[in-house]
């Protein structure tokens, strides 16, 4: 070892959202390198891997200066830190390095792990399981109980997106991403059929992959309606409907309603005449139905015209 040689310290992080172990190639090359590896925190979920890997791990914090001297001769060490690093030490060491009067070694952050796609979503699961326990207003909730919420996310999330609003977007996606994540906790408890979320997305990922063949299998489809005609052909397996108005949900908003009961109609090839009488309902099914077969979303239309009725409104309003 070179005496003047400052050293070097290697600032090791892993995600706490991969497994323990699982780090990179650089990181277990640097660490059965390095004359010295550090850890402060004595239940480091990795250091029963580094040691079955014949890392020697010393219990240790060492403060800024410490480190330092410690890396003097050319040695390299490795500090294991937790999330994304030792914030006191490395403001520590920034000082020292500022001050000028400490040959610094050279100083290296090298993430062991990464985040893969989705891994704040563990996060999500972690932060239900804990206030579903310790909240008393979250602890005491039902399927029943919140089913209103989900109704109203979901409406918000759509004006979010006809307002344009990004940030209001992805709130909105979160709201309606916590009723998911809330309503399959509540579904571990039940004691007669429970299940998870991570139930939940094995279904959804199996339902997904079956219905895009042209994707995961040996089909093809080469514009939007061949992937819409074979999406409804497996549903209908699937279901084994006897009724193409199976599955059309009947508390859901008139307009959509109507919509829906008439794409179903036209995608089976059904000529259905509407039923006529004197209420106003029957008109709105007629023009529900007429934008429907427009390619227009009646809901949608509908609400355009509201907020252009609110905005005559707030006119009138402020020339009053």
């Amino acid at each position: 070892m070179n005496a003047e040689d400052p050293g070097r310290i290697v600032l090791l992080t892993a995600s706490h959202r991969v497994a323990p172990g699982l780090l990179s190639w650089p990181a277990w090359q640097t660490l059965h390198a390095a004359d010295r590896v550090l850890c402060a925190e004595s239940d480091h979920p990795q250091l029963p891997y580094l040691r079955e890997a014949g890392v020697t791990v010393e219990h240790a914090a060492p403060t800024a200066q410490e480190l330092v001297d410690a890396c003097a001769g050319g040695r390299t060490v490795v500090v294991v830190t937790s999330g994304e690093g030792n914030q006191p030490l490395t403001d520590g060491l920034a000082r020292l390095a500022g001050s000028g009067r400490v040959q610094m070694p050279n100083l290296e952050l090298l993430p062991g792990s990464y985040d893969l796609p989705g891994a704040r979503l563990l996060d999500l699961v972690q932060v239900m399981d804990r206030i579903r326990v310790e909240c008393p207003w979250t602890s005491q909730k039902t399927h029943e109980g919140l089913a209103k919420y989900a109704i109203e996310e979901a409406y918000e999330l759509v004006e979010a997106i006809e307002d344009g609003d990004r940030d209001e977007l992805r709130e909105e996606l979160g709201d309606v991403l916590l009723q998911v994540v809330f309503h399959a906790r509540i579904a571990e408890e039940d004691t007669d059929e429970p299940f998870s979320v991570d139930d939940v997305a094995a279904t959804l990922v199996e339902k997904l992959i079956h219905r895009h063949p042209h994707v995961f299998g040996d089909e093809t489809a080469e514009t939007p309606e061949d992937v819409h005609a074979h999406w409804l052909r497996t549903k209908a397996i699937e279901k084994q409907r006897d009724s193409v108005t199976d599955g059309v949900p009947l508390g859901q908003p008139g307009l959509a309603l109507a919509a829906k009961l008439a794409s179903r109609a036209r995608a089976a090839g059904l000529d259905v005449p509407l039923p006529t009488g004197d209420s106003i309902g029957y008109e709105l099914l007629a023009l529900a139905v007429r934008a429907e077969q427009d390619g227009t979303d009646p809901e949608a239309a509908l609400r355009a015209a509201g907020r252009a009725y609110r905005d005559a409104i707030l006119a009138a309003e402020a020339n009053g």
